[in-house]
C-alpha cells in the first residue's frame, strides 16, 4: 500500500472524534500497559509463593467472581453518581488493592484481596463504555469502540511481554508498577475528563420512567443480546482456557501454545482499524451472524489441527470473528440502551463476559476430561451456530428505523440537555 494511501486511511480512522474520547482512550491504553497482575497471577502463586495449582486456580476464580459481582453495582453507580466519579473510584480502588495484594502473605488474605482487585478493576468498564457512548456521535461509535478495543489489545500485548521480564526481577515490582499506572489513569480522568452523564429535566423525568436493574432484566430484547453475548464470550474464552489444555494433552509445549496464541494479538493490532473501516457502515445483524459463525467454526476447526502452523491458522479464523464482533456488539448494546440507563445496561452486558470467564474453564475441563478435546471444539461450533441464529432472529424483530447499520443509532434517540461542555453532538 502506498504511503499516501496508508496515511489517508489512518487519518480517516482517527479523525472527527472528540478530544474527551482521546483522553479516555489514553486512560485505557495506560491501564492495559500496566495490566501485569492478571498475566502472572498463577505463576506468582505457584512459583514465588509455592502454593498448589488448585489454590492458584481458586484465587484466579475469585478474581473473576469479583468482576461478576461488581458489574451490576458499577452500572448503577455509573447512572447515579456519574461516569467520572465511578471511574475515579474504580481506578483508585484498583491501584490501592493491587499494591496491597503484592504484600499479602496469608493464603486467605491473598484470596480476599484478589477478589477485591477483580471487583475494583472490573468496575470501570460500564463507566468507560457509557462515557464513550455519551461523547461520541452515533455514526462514529463503532469506530470509537474499535479504537478502544485496539488500545486494550495493544496494551495487553506489550504488558504481557513486559510481565515476564519484570517477574524475573521481582513479582512485587509488577504489583507496584500496575498500581502506579492505574493511579496515573485516575489522575488523567480527574484532570482531563468532564462528566458526560446526560442531565434530565423535570419534564423528561416525568415523561420517562426511571431505569432500574429490574427494567433491564425485563427488557427481553436487550437480555437476548446479553444471552447471545454470553454464548459468544464462552467461545472466545476457550482461546485462553481450552486451547492450552488441548495442545498440552496433544504433546505440544507451552512455547508452541505461545506461538499460536500470539497470532491473536498480532492480528488484532494489525487489522482492527482497517477491518473496522470496512464494516462500520454495514448491517450490524449480518456482521454479528457472520462473526458468530466464524468464532464457532474457527474453534471447531481446531479438532483437525495437528501442527503449530494449523493451530495458528485456526486462531486466524476466530480472531477475525473477534475483530468484527467486539465493536459491532458494543455498538448494538448502546443502541438498545436508554440514554439515562446506559450504566446499568452496560453493567449487565459486562456481566455476560465476566460470567463466561467463570464458566469457560469449568466447561473446557469437564468436556476434555469426560469426552476429549474434539467434543469441546464441536461444542464451540454448535454454540456459534446457535448464537448466529439467535442474532438473525433478534435483528429481524428490530423495527427498521432502529437497525439501520452497524454504526448508527435511531435518529429519534432522546438526548437530554447537558450542563457540561461535552454534550453529545447530533448527526
Amino acid at each position: 500500500m502506498p504511503f499516501a494511501t496508508m496515511r489517508r486511511a489512518v487519518t480517516e480512522s482517527v479523525s472527527g472524534l472528540p478530544r474527551a474520547f482521546w483522553w479516555l482512550w489514553t486512560s485505557t491504553l495506560v491501564n492495559r500497559l500496566g495490566a501485569f497482575v492478571a498475566t502472572f497471577m498463577a505463576l506468582y502463586l505457584t512459583l514465588e509463593r509455592g502454593y498448589s495449582a488448585s489454590y492458584a486456580g481458586l484465587v484466579v476464580a475469585l478474581h473473576g467472581l469479583g468482576g461478576v459481582v461488581s458489574s451490576l453495582g458499577a452500572g448503577v453507580m455509573t447512572d447515579r453518581l456519574g461516569r467520572r466519579p465511578t471511574l475515579l473510584i474504580a481506578q483508585a480502588s484498583t491501584a490501592v488493592s493491587v499494591a496491597v495484594l503484592g504484600f499479602m502473605e496469608h493464603p486467605v488474605a491473598i484470596a480476599g484481596v484478589a477478589c477485591a482487585v477483580g471487583m475494583a478493576s472490573n468496575a470501570s468498564r460500564p463507566a468507560v463504555q457509557a462515557m464513550m457512548a455519551d461523547i461520541v456521535r452515533p455514526e462514529d461509535r463503532v469506530r470509537a469502540f474499535s479504537l478502544n478495543y485496539w488500545a486494550i489489545n495493544l496494551g495487553f500485548a506489550i504488558s504481557s511481554a513486559g510481565a515476564g521480564f519484570i517477574a524475573s526481577y521481582s513479582y512485587r515490582a509488577g504489583f507496584l508498577i500496575e498500581a502506579a499506572m492505574t493511579m496515573a489513569c485516575a489522575i488523567v480522568v480527574f484532570a482531563k475528563l468532564p462528566e458526560s452523564r446526560p442531565v434530565r429535566t423535570a419534564l423528561e423525568k416525568a415523561a420517562e420512567p426511571d431505569v432500574g436493574l429490574g427494567t433491564v432484566v425485563r427488557d427481553g430484547r436487550f437480555m437476548g443480546v446479553v444471552g447471545l453475548s454470553f454464548l459468544v464470550a464462552l467461545i472466545f474464552q476457550q482461546g485462553s482456557v481450552g486451547l492450552p489444555i488441548a495442545m498440552g494433552e496433544a504433546g505440544f509445549t507451552p512455547a508452541d501454545y505461545g506461538v499460536a496464541i500470539a497470532v491473536n494479538g498480532v492480528l488484532i493490532v494489525a487489522l482492527q482499524i482497517p477491518v473496522t473501516r470496512f464494516i462500520e457502515h454495514r448491517d450490524a445483524g449480518r456482521l454479528l451472524v457472520i462473526s458468530s459463525v466464524l468464532a464457532g467454526y474457527g474453534f471447531g476447526l481446531t479438532a483437525f489441527a495437528g501442527s503449530v502452523g494449523v493451530f495458528a491458522l485456526t486462531v486466524c479464523v476466530w480472531t477475525l470473528a473477534e475483530i468484527v464482533n467486539a465493536p459491532t456488539q458494543t455498538g448494538l448494546v448502546v443502541r438498545l440502551s436508554p440514554v439515562h440507563g446506559r450504566g446499568r445496561y452496560q453493567g449487565m452486558y459486562t456481566m455476560s463476559w465476566s460470567v463466561a470467564a467463570l464458566v469457560a474453564p469449568l466447561m473446557s475441563g469437564f468436556v476434555i476430561d469426560r469426552f476429549g478435546a474434539e467434543w469441546l471444539w464441536a461444542a464451540c461450533a454448535v454454540i456459534g451456530t446457535g448464537a448466529a441464529f439467535g442474532y438473525w432472529a433478534l435483528m429481524r424483530k428490530l423495527p427498521e428505523e432502529e437497525a439501520p447499520g452497524a454504526a448508527e443509532v435511531s435518529a429519534a434517540e432522546p438526548v437530554a440537555p447537558r450542563t457540561d461542555s461535552v454534550a453529545e453532538p447530533r448527526p
